[in-house]
C-alpha cells in the first residue's frame, strides 16, 4: 500500500525523469524553449508534491488546482497543466484501497463532480495554456453544468488528455506503461526509456497539442516521423540515435508549434504508474 509521502514522491520523480529525457521536440537539460528553461520544470516537479501528496485527503479538482496554483508560484509560465491533469487522478487512485491501480482509477473518474470541473477550469484560466481556443460548449471560460469526466468526454475528440479521462487511462496503461516496463527489462536506462515510451505513444496518437496550433495533417506528420525513428532503432542503435536527433531539430522554431507536449504528459503518467506499481529499481 503506498502511503502519501510515496505517491508524492513517486510523482516528482516522475516528472524529473520525463524532462531529464531528451525527447524530441521538448525541454530537456540541455534543450531549452524560449520562455521556459529546464530548470522551471525541475521547479514545477517540486511543486505539485504537497498536492498529491493530499490527493486523498481533497476532492479530485481541488488537488488539480492546488498543484497549478503551487507550480506558479514557481514558474512564469505553463510548465505542467497536462502533467497535473494526469497525475491526480492517478495519485488519489493509488492512495484508495482494493483492486488494481487501473481499477481505482476508473472509480476515481466515476465519481468526478460539477465541483470538480468547476476548479478544473479555474486551473486552465490560471494555467493559461496555448493554443487552447474555445469548445462549443462547457467552454472552460464559463462555469460548468456537468461533472469532470462529463466535461473532458466533450473535449475527447480534441485532446488526448481528456480522452484519458474517458477511456480510464487506455494510453497510459495500454501503451505507456508497458512500453517502458519492456525498455526498463531490455536494459535501457530510465531516460533513454523514456524516450522510447514517448516515441511508442506518437506512434499510438497524433499530438493534440501540435494539431491544435497547426491541424491535424501536421500532427500526424510527426508521428509518422517517430515511427521512422523507430524502425531506426532510435535509442537502442547509433542510426537511431542520428535519427532522433534529427527529428528533435526539426521540431523546433522559435514559436514552439511542433512541441509534442500533450505525448510529454501522457509519457510522464506512463512513469508514474510504473514506479507506483513497484517499478523503481532502487
Amino acid at each position: 500500500m503506498n502511503t502519501p509521502a510515496d505517491v508524492a514522491a513517486a510523482g516528482q520523480l516522475a516528472c524529473l525523469l520525463e524532462v531529464s529525457a531528451p525527447k524530441p521536440g521538448n525541454v530537456s537539460p540541455e534543450r531549452h524553449f524560449h520562455d521556459t528553461r529546464y530548470e522551471d520544470f525541475l521547479a514545477s516537479a517540486v511543486a505539485i508534491g504537497p498536492a498529491l501528496r493530499d490527493a486523498l485527503e481533497c476532492p479530485l479538482g481541488t488537488t488539480i488546482r492546488r498543484a497549478v496554483e503551487d507550480t506558479r508560484r514557481w514558474t512564469r509560465s505553463n510548465t505542467n497543466l497536462g502533467i497535473v491533469l494526469l497525475l491526480a487522478p492517478l495519485a488519489r487512485a493509488a492512495l484508495l484501497p482494493g483492486g488494481t491501480l487501473r481499477e481505482r482509477v476508473a472509480r476515481v473518474l466515476a465519481d468526478t463532480t460539477v465541483d470538480d470541473a468547476e476548479q478544473v477550469y479555474a486551473a486552465i484560466r490560471h494555467a493559461r495554456p496555448g493554443g487552447l481556443g474555445e469548445a462549443p460548449a462547457e467552454d472552460v471560460s464559463a462555469t460548468p453544468s456537468v461533472t469532470l469526466r462529463e466535461a473532458m468526454a466533450l473535449a475527447a475528440n480534441r485532446d488526448a488528455i481528456a480522452q484519458e479521462y474517458v477511456t480510464e487511462f487506455a494510453l497510459t496503461f495500454d501503451v505507456g506503461a508497458p512500453a517502458l516496463r519492456t525498455a526498463r527489462r531490455e536494459g535501457l536506462a530510465w531516460t533513454d526509456a523514456a524516450v522510447d515510451v514517448h516515441l511508442r505513444l506518437l506512434d499510438s496518437i497524433a499530438d493534440t497539442h501540435i494539431a491544435r496550433k497547426l491541424g491535424r495533417l501536421e500532427a500526424e506528420s510527426v508521428s509518422q516521423r517517430a515511427r521512422d525513428v523507430l524502425r531506426a532503432g532510435a535509442t537502442r542503435s547509433e542510426e537511431g540515435r542520428r535519427a532522433l536527433g534529427e527529428l528533435d531539430n526539426e521540431l523546433r522554431d522559435p514559436k514552439n508549434r511542433r512541441n509534442p507536449g500533450t505525448t510529454a504528459d501522457l509519457t510522464c503518467a506512463a512513469i508514474f504508474v510504473v514506479i507506483l506499481e513497484g517499478g523503481w529499481v532502487r
